[in-house]
């Protein structure tokens, strides 16, 4: 007999495996093995015509959850029975936080063991971590379990009672979450304060001063005795200056004439000031804080920071990646201070140990600070990772050894210095200990924010001295809206708030750009119109659902049930039952919610309106006595349509597409037209005997009033032949395709190998040589040559039953998963970067299973049909 011991992946398998006594078996549950159905195929008999049913939880008897074991997690589950058999011990070591306790109880409902049952909880994956914990294994906490289950309960109530309102009113496949909508809400606000926007302009002066050989800058800011304006001085509203402001506002002929006037007088220093300052090092990361600095110094996201982690902590690398907490163990601050005093000497030590407490709104799940794993940590180039493996570990690891590292000691120097009626001033910086800054200096959501560690440094100045004036400009300014929110400042904000929970962060960003409600544009999350038509329609009918501090209220008392201090049934009893909970709410507004007026949205400035079709967003524009629409290119947000792009498309619409001119070889007219997919040129028009015209995308960045004749005639060329391969004598050609321009050079037998034209690279005019030389690069990205081996898209790992690697490849209808000679395509709502390990391994269970039930049935199928024909034939003679 042994002991069974179940986790959730088989790294993590494999990994404590190192660690355990011979006689342990370890087991992976791959996730979850049962929830509620997720369709309403997985809904048993039984409960089908139960009212209730399709939310997966009966809140006609105090809301007990439907759970149901998805077909996927059907072989899982008795290959785990079949080794529990085996063992005298069950020990559940499922992840610390309220997740992985919810995963170990639902292990315990479904295999119902009748051997001793212990739950082992670790914060590290290392041998003395592991073999301490089983030395202290203890229960199941109910309450934990608990508050995760009542969790998931709201999640889908929510979900499962708004988002079939949402297809009723505005457009099917939308939907409503928890936190998702709430999220949604903080993009599209920030949005309507961007379209809201009025910029101001402003002018000021830059000097460049010389002092003893030695230039440095100095800016305008006063005159006359009178604060000059700044951006900050503006209405955003207005694009004015604000009221009560008494401030000078300068415009260009004031400020070139005051250049002017200043140019050749003396400039005289009036004031200095030396100001000492530290810099104290950041606490470790948490779940939130990783997130927000790998998006802004790795420009990773927060789905991928968390799979990486995932990776890391599993492999031993690093400690539990799911934390609310800033706190470091004893040995991790001993750890961190041994690396310092090793990697940058004594001098570069805090002078006693840092401890840092935890300000987050509910901060719980797991009791560390997410760092490197061990008494001891790997320094990142020992580790042989690669990759972003490497780069999140090394991140890790320099914050955590900053945050033992001593202060850095600066000097602020202020120099005021006046010409005339005209205030200047100069600001310098000096350090004089790094400190930290050796190790780490953290990043900054304001791109436009210098770092801590760089020098300033100003020439020695005292009152009196005159420096000589080099240079001096005319700068214009102009006020610009908020930003709009990245990955990194929606997660901070959302956890300022108290809004979910940190490691829900990265499904719940995904979820929003999976379904369509947000756009990455240069790291920036764009909403769509979908996203305004669903928070214009939950702010005006279901508002708390949608307010941030509601929401906040929610998670507090999911995490006073989570300690035994609030009870969950009363809670959601409250939430969706009676008058004023959701379930009658939903009823009573419905008939309220006038289905033309939620899919409208209103512009401001637009002499049209935008409604939400079957088919996606479209125009609806007055034009003379009628409204004429027009339906909007898939690509257009908000923040994109203007009064000209709406006249752009109108006139197409009811004047024909613009004409660029005639082809120089045919005489045929080119059109330049706005189509489903965005701008595209067409070579003459379609008719009975031209159905299919030649047609090609513009490239991507090339705006539809940048195209000219010449450009458009390239295009429809494409693809264009380069010449013949020095070696093979081979055709190669340059095309635009589905993933962007490429090169492709035709190896006959060996077939087709393409490339990709990199940034610079211009499909109408790049040469054979650039083409020869990317050839001879090493290829890289999606797929490869026909008739030789593809490239994966993506690595992630083998498979626990046979070793055989499991990849991402990319193919003619999408990305798929593929393990021997099973392949299954990634479903809707995941992409290459979310698909996790365990996921594919439930694709191609899932795949595999069907394949047999196929072959089963069309075996039987064709022996039915041959015994037909023999009964037929038998008859006939």
């Amino acid at each position: 007999m042994s002991t069974l011991v179940i986790v959730e992946s088989p790294t993590k398998a494999r990994t404590i495996g190192n660690y355990l006594p011979k006689d342990y078996l370890v087991e992976a549950s791959m996730g979850h093995v049962r929830d509620l159905p997720a369709s309403a195929e997985e809904i048993p008999p039984e409960y089908k015509d139960k009212k209730w049913a399709t939310l997966g939880v009966n809140v006609e008897n105090n809301f007990e959850p439907l759970y149901v074991v998805p077909q996927t997690k059907k072989k899982v589950v008795r290959e785990l029975q079949a080794a529990l058999k085996k063992a005298d011990k069950l020990i559940l070591a499922t992840d610390e936080d309220r997740e992985g306790e919810s995963i170990s109880w639902h292990l315990t409902q479904i295999l119902k063991p009748k051997v001793p049952v212990e739950r082992m909880v670790f914060h590290e994956i290392t041998r003395e971590a592991i073999q301490e914990a089983l030395k202290n294994c203890r229960q199941i906490d109910e309450n934990l379990v608990r508050a995760q289950e009542t969790r998931r309960i709201l999640d889908r109530l929510v979900g499962y009672t708004l988002s079939p309102l949402l297809w009723k009113k505005i457009a099917w496949g939308l939907s409503a979450g928890r936190v998702q909508s709430v999220a949604v809400r903080l993009l599209v606000q920030r949005e309507r304060e961007r379209l809201a926007f009025k910029s101001g302009s402003y002018w000021d002066l830059k000097a460049i001063l010389e002092q003893e050989k030695t230039p440095f800058e100095a800016r305008l800011i006063a005159l006359g005795g009178k604060k000059l304006a700044t951006g900050s001085d503006f209405d955003p509203t207005t694009g004015k200056i604000a009221r009560g402001r008494d401030v000078v506002l300068l415009n260009e002929e004031e400020a070139t004439a005051l250049k002017e006037r200043l140019e050749d007088k003396v400039w005289k220093v009036t004031n200095t000031e030396e100001k000492p300052t530290t810099r104290k090092p950041a606490p470790p990361f948490t779940t939130s804080t990783l997130q927000q600095e790998a998006n802004r110094k790795l420009g990773i996201s927060a789905r991928d920071t968390m799979r990486i982690a995932q990776n890391l902590y599993e492999q031993g690398y690093i400690t539990y990646m799911r934390t609310d907490s800033v706190h470091l163990s004893a040995q991790a601050i001993a750890a961190a201070r041994a690396c310092v005093e090793e990697m940058y000497g004594k001098e570069y030590l805090s002078s006693k140990p840092r401890n840092y407490t935890t300000k987050s709104k509910g901060a719980q799940e797991a009791h560390e600070a997410i760092r490197p794993a061990g008494s001891s940590f790997r320094i990142p180039s020992k580790t042989g990772l690669s990759g972003l493996d490497f780069s999140l570990y090394d991140l890790i690891w320099k914050r955590t050894v900053a945050c033992q590292m001593a202060d850095a000691r600066l000097t602020l120097t202020t120099v005021n210095i006046k010409v005339e009626d005209a205030d200047f001033r100069a600001s310098g910086k000096r350090i004089d200990f790094a400190g930290f800054f050796r190790a780490y200096v953290e990043g900054s959501d304001d791109p436009e924010a210098a770092l801590d560690s760089q020098d300033v440094i100003l020439p020695p100045l005292k009152v009196g001295d005159t420096p000589e004036c080099k240079q001096l400009d005319v700068l214009g300014h102009e006020t610009q809206p908020p930003a709009r929110y990245s990955e990194a400042s929606l997660v901070k904000t959302l956890e300022s708030e108290g809004v979910g929970r940190p490691s829900t962060y990265a499904t719940i960003i995904g979820t929003i750009i999976d379904r369509g409600y947000a756009k990455m544009e240069n790291k920036a999350l764009v909403p769509t119109f979908p996203a305004f038509a669903v928070t214009s329609l939950l702010e005006q009918h279901f508002s708390d659902l949608v307010d941030v501090s509601f929401t906040a209220k929610m998670e507090q008392t999911l995490d006073e049930i989570a300690s035994g201090k609030a009870e969950w049934l009363p809670y959601l009893q409250k939430f969706y039952l009676g008058n004023e909970g959701l379930e009658n709410q939903v009823k009573v507004r419905e008939s309220d919610i006038d289905p033309s007026k939620a899919k409208t949205i209103c512009l401001e400035n637009l002499n049209a309106v935008v409604k939400i079709g079957k088919f996606g967003p479209y125009l609806e524009v007055p034009n003379n006595e009628e409204v004429v629409t027009v339906s909007l290119p898939p690509d257009v947000t908000p923040a994109d349509l203007n009064p000209e792009q709406v006249q752009v498309l109108l006139r197409q619409k009811t004047e024909g597409p613009d004409k660029l001119g005639l082809h120089p070889e045919t005489g045929e007219p080119i059109y330049l037209k706005i189509g489903t997919y965005g701008p595209y040129v067409q070579l003459g028009e379609e008719s009975e005997n031209n159905k299919k015209p030649k047609r090609a995308s513009l490239p991507r960045g090339v705006k539809p009033e940048e195209v000219t004749l010449e450009m458009a005639v390239g295009l429809l060329s494409l693809p264009r032949t380069l010449g013949t391969h020095p070696v093979t004598g081979a055709k190669i050609k340059a095309g635009l395709g589905k993933f962007g321009p490429y090169i492709v050079h035709d190896q006959g037998k060996e077939g087709l190998d393409y490339r990709s034209l990199k940034a610079g690279d211009d499909v109408l005019t790049v040469t054979l040589e650039r083409a020869l030389e990317l050839l001879s690069e090493p290829k890289r990205g999606r797929g490869g040559s026909r008739g030789t081996k593809k490239e994966p898209l993506r690595e992630l790992g083998v498979h626990p039953d046979d070793n055989e690697p499991i990849n991402i490849y990319d193919g003619p209808y999408g990305a798929y998963v593929k393990h021997g000679k099973t392949n299954a395509g990634i479903p809707e709502g995941e992409t290459v970067e979310s698909l996790t390990l365990e996921k594919a391994l439930e694709l191609i269970a899932a795949k595999a299973g069907t394949k047999k039930s196929t072959r089963k049935s069309t075996a039987t199928a064709s022996k039915t049909k041959k015994t037909t024909t023999k009964k037929t034939t038998t008859k006939k003679t």
